[in-house]
């Protein structure tokens, strides 16, 4: 076969653009797996970070319960397999129950569906100790094995990083956009520089980031206070032609209800303009 031939060219003298035009070898190999048959998802959105630390299931949760009040239905497949944390924040436990058809994910009080390597483990607290082709497995089993039912968005919470995880999301689930998040610090350019790289190399959009850890607000006075600095965020997000979608403070008090399980019951007033992004995708 020439160097220049596609798979099952039947030309001696090769490919040219031209002879291979419409050629059913010639075609992009689609990786995507069937969503489970008892599931219908209109939007599927990624969080994604460069580096890990920066609150990312925080942001999750926070997107989540927004467009849950915003009258959404809303669900969260928790993808960071190794250091799951959505269902604790939730307050939800498992075991998740099945049938035949699927497992049924573990709705929180406020209505959001989640689905999470912890609702499928006799301990909650057992490490998941596994290579990387077996957590990417367990991933695709959330799409295809997991009864989501009807969801307008479906947010998956990545781990951090660009390895096996996203990059199995990115090409197994058909991603609507991600949302990158960060903290004001001089290395969030390299932060979102990643996340952002790699899905452009994937052909996902990118809508925009959310800065975390911004600020705390004085309790007294009212004045933000910039414990990790002043913000380069609009700098790199102007750089990369994206919108900023939020900045999130340190509170306190959304800190104890993660804590207590009653995630559900935060306001994140400061993601509107990231909720009116999600409206018009």
């Amino acid at each position: 076969m020439a160097e220049n031939s596609c798979e099952g060219c039947s030309s001696a003298a090769g490919c040219s653009k031209e002879s291979c035009e419409g050629c059913s070898s010639n075609k992009k190999t689609s990786f995507l797996e069937e969503m489970n048959g008892e599931s219908s998802i209109k939007k599927v959105i990624g969080i994604v970070s460069g580096k890990g630390g920066v609150g990312k299931s925080f942001v999750t949760a926070s997107l989540a319960c927004s467009m849950r009040k915003a009258g959404y239905k809303v669900g969260i497949m928790d993808a960071d397999i190794t250091g799951p944390s959505i269902p604790k924040m939730f307050g939800v436990h498992g075991p998740a129950m099945g049938t035949e058809k699927g497992v049924y994910p573990v709705e929180a009080e406020n209505g959001v569906k989640i689905m999470s390597i912890n609702l499928l483990m006799d301990d909650e607290e057992a490490p998941v100790v596994w290579r990387g082709p077996v957590i990417a497995g367990a991933v695709k089993q959330f799409w295809t094995d997991v009864i989501w039912g009807d969801l307008d968005y479906l947010f998956v919470d990545m781990p951090p990083g660009t390895g096996d995880v996203p990059l199995t999301v990115f090409q197994s689930l058909p991603v609507d956009g991600i949302i990158t998040v960060t903290s004001p610090q001089e290395l969030v350019q390299l932060i979102v520089k990643k996340a952002f790289n790699m899905a452009s190399m994937m052909h996902i959009p990118v809508l925009g980031v959310v800065e975390n850890f911004s600020y705390v607000k004085c309790p007294d006075c009212g004045k933000e206070i910039k414990i990790f600095g002043e913000s380069h965020v609009e700098e790199v997000a102007k750089e990369l032609a994206i919108p900023v979608l939020g900045k999130l403070p340190i509170d306190p008090k959304k800190a104890e209800a993660a804590d207590a399980g009653e995630f559900y019951r935060v306001d994140s007033a400061e993601l509107e303009k990231a909720v009116e992004v999600l409206k018009n995708i």
